[in-house]
């Protein structure tokens, strides 16, 4: 939820980088959002869950009822997006169509 969270925030604020001014979003937005998306198999009531775990783990906070990232937040979206972009580079090492120096054998299934 925090990685999701922090692309959408990502992609709302990339158009604005050269400016003071950050966009923001409610909780309830987000959440339409999400369950709008279709990527996702959670229900509504559980993302709230999510959200509200996210608060009680100090990462993410509300101010004036927009989601707003704390420094710990921050800190944990930036290992969480470490972690993912080492799987990214894994699958598009083999999408690269890499051959192996060992012969591969096929087997009937």
């Amino acid at each position: 939820m925090l990685y999701s969270l922090g692309q959408y925030y990502e992609v709302l604020n990339q158009p604005l980088v050269e400016t003071p001014l950050r966009i923001q979003t409610s909780k309830i937005t987000f959440i339409e959002l999400l369950m709008n998306s279709q990527l996702l198999t959670k229900h509504e009531r559980a993302i709230y869950k999510n959200l509200a775990t996210l608060e009680d783990k100090k990462l993410i906070g509300y101010k004036n009822k927009m989601i707003k990232f704390t420094n710990d937040g921050l800190n944990e979206l930036q290992k969480v997006k470490k972690e993912v972009h080492q799987f990214e580079s894994i699958k598009n090492y083999f999408q690269q169509g890499i051959k192996s120096t060992r012969k591969l054998q096929t087997v009937l299934s």
